[in-house]
């Protein structure tokens, strides 16, 4: 590159470096490392208070809160459920016909809700729609999160990425995107998308059971429980080895003795009364050695004497939700047996096992906890939001007599802001405050409703991009571009740069490749001559578009826990999905935004 690559250039480019890394290694959460990154940055003095104060000057990350909040509204008063319940009618009978009915709904919601509160309402519709057909819901849950995808292309206001594209495109000086800009092509790249998963998707799905159905059928899903050697226990003098079951090895064991772990206990150590043992096996295996003579314990380290005895009690999976208050929290934090009467057998998190003590463990996103209790205490758990029952629906009292309300704000946002009445930003607050005063959903549930993590992140990454085109960072993608971009068709321009967003974003956040990507598009748009419009559009597309891996988008994230698939999974049916939307970019982009300026 022609210019001059100073320090302060490559101090933020390590900075990126190991924001990057922290995203791909996942071992702190993304809004965690962004906020370190900022913090490293005003230390270095790339950035000052004044640069990240003013990052909340952009209207997206307002403009993305509110609208969770609308979204909340319509999921709160059955809006959603009831489009569920049509869907649960007239699905049809054949598997294809199934995943045609179940995609094409999931597309028309997304347009117009947050993508992941569709899945998680979506999710037992689709488990019910294949146990009743005969079907495993793996034939049905990726194809669920990859039409919400495509579905929340289709508007300015179907996925965050799109409102933050646009935020930032006005915040440089061009015009906005208006609501339905997007619709025919994406709707055009929805619909070859769908196709392809229609004629293929049950061929290359795998034919495999959800958790649920394999705790059912007493599968080999591996959890990690705690187990504890009571005062009564005939275990106590016992060897370690007196342990093996009959039905299979256990994967691991750990044993704890007053709360210190033993270290490296040979089969000859003796069992002692209040020993605990930390197990990674399958659920046979434990409800077997709990059989011998152990009792399960909750996080709370409580006994669960009756655990598998009594008649009314029923074991249940669920999944931690997204705005769940028991995440990233230790399981000894939480009030689950206190509240609601409600014991936790064992966790499981991506074939991982637990490997520290059990009430240290921290939940996450997408976790399975096995519990156990009455039905009437599972349903109570369920219902209080923070945890989704694979299979089950939620009986949760809906504001139905509100959605009317929710239903006529959220209709009246997208026409008056596609009639520029006024900015969407204005709409959107204006909308949420309508659902929360009209009663649709109370404002606890409304700030419940922000997925505050994305907003951390969008305003944490808006100021690291300050900090880049101060560095020059962006100025120097500019020169790079001129100097090998002079004699380039404008179309492979947009087409490596559609790649390269695809490729970040299967590896990190979507919103982060969209502020990242930003900046050096319309750097380079204007450096060789180009309309930087249908690059950003090529962005806002190809961000969205994650289909290749389960941890580009959280949709996937979600169905990859519930449907039991393997990260393989993804390849076999995303990666060619990608490249038809790749394709489609390519070949529909330039025919509704003309790549020369002028």
């Amino acid at each position: 590159m022609a210019m001059a690559w100073g320090w302060d250039a490559w101090f933020v480019t390590a900075v990126l470096v190991g924001l990057f890394a922290s995203f791909v290694l996942e071992k702190v959460r993304a809004d965690l490392a962004v906020a370190v990154a900022v913090a490293v940055l005003l230390a270095g003095g790339q950035l000052n208070p004044g640069d990240v104060l003013g990052v909340f000057s952009n209207s997206a990350p307002a403009t993305i809160a509110c609208l969770f909040v609308i979204s909340a509204a319509l999921e709160r008063t059955g809006v959603v459920a009831a489009l569920g319940a049509v869907l649960s009618r007239h699905a049809g009978t054949s598997p294809r016909q199934v995943m045609i009915v179940l995609m094409v709904t999931a597309v028309v919601l997304s347009a117009f809700i947050n993508n992941t509160p569709v899945v998680m309402i979506l999710t037992p519709v689709a488990v019910t729609l294949a146990n009743s057909r005969g079907m495993k819901p793996s034939k049905l849950l990726i194809p669920l999160s990859y039409a919400t995808i495509l579905g929340g292309i289709t508007t300015m206001v179907g996925t965050s990425t799109n409102i933050l594209v646009d935020g930032m495109a006005r915040k440089a000086g061009m015009e906005p995107f208006g609501m339905f800009e997007l619709t025919l092509p994406a709707l055009a790249i929805a619909a070859v998308s769908l196709l392809f998963m229609a004629v293929f998707g049950q061929r290359l799905l795998p034919d495999r059971e959800t958790l649920s159905q394999q705790l059912g059928s007493l599968g080999r899903r591996q959890y990690s429980a705690e187990l504890q050697v009571p005062a009564s226990s005939p275990l106590i003098g016992r060897r370690l080895e007196d342990l093996q079951v009959a039905k299979g090895e256990l994967d691991s064991l750990l044993v704890f003795r007053e709360d210190a772990l033993v270290a490296d206990p040979d089969a000859g150590f003796l069992l002692e009364a209040g020993d605990r043992l930390l197990i990674q096996g399958s659920l046979p295996d434990v409800m077997e050695l709990k059989g011998l003579g152990l009792s399960m314990t909750t996080a709370l380290r409580t006994p669960v004497e009756s655990s598998g005895h009594s008649s009314s009690a029923a074991m249940m999976e669920v999944i931690v939700g997204r705005s769940s208050r028991y995440s990233h929290r230790p399981m000894r934090d939480l009030d689950i047996t206190a509240r609601y009467g409600i014991h936790v057998l064992g966790v499981h998190r991506k074939n991982m096992n637990i490997v520290d003590h059990f009430d240290d463990f921290q939940l996450d996103v997408g976790d399975v906890l096995l519990i156990e209790g009455s039905p009437e205490q599972i349903r109570r758990f369920v219902d209080n939001g923070d945890l989704l029952a694979i299979g089950v629906a939620s009986s949760k009292a809906l504001k139905r007599d509100r959605a009317w309300l929710a239903l006529t704000t959220a209709i009246a946002v997208m026409v008056l802001a596609a009639f520029k009445v006024m900015p969407i930003e204005g709409l959107a607050m204006i909308g949420a405050a309508i659902v929360v005063l009209g009663g649709c959903l109370d404002i606890d549930d409304a700030y419940k409703s922000v997925e505050w993590q994305i907003i951390t992140l969008i305003l944490g990454m808006l100021a690291i991009s300050i900090a880049m085109e101060r560095a020059g960072i962006v100025h120097a993608f500019g020169e790079f571009a001129m100097q090998f971009g002079i004699g380039v068709h404008p179309l492979l321009v947009l087409a490596l740069i559609a790649l390269v967003t695809s490729v970040m974003t299967e590896i990190i956040s979507n919103n982060a490749v969209a502020v990242l990507m930003v900046p050096i598009v319309i750097e380079i748009a204007q450096v060789l001559g180009i309309d930087p419009r249908p690059l950003l559009i090529a962005v806002m597309i190809a961000a969205s578009a994650s289909f290749a891996t389960p941890i580009g988008y959280q949709t996937n994230t979600f169905v990859y826990n519930a449907g039991g698939y393997h990260f393989r999974d993804f390849f076999r049916l995303g990666i060619p999905l990608n490249l038809i939307v790749l394709l489609m970019i390519v070949l529909l982009v330039p025919l509704f935004w003309p790549l020369q300026q002028g």
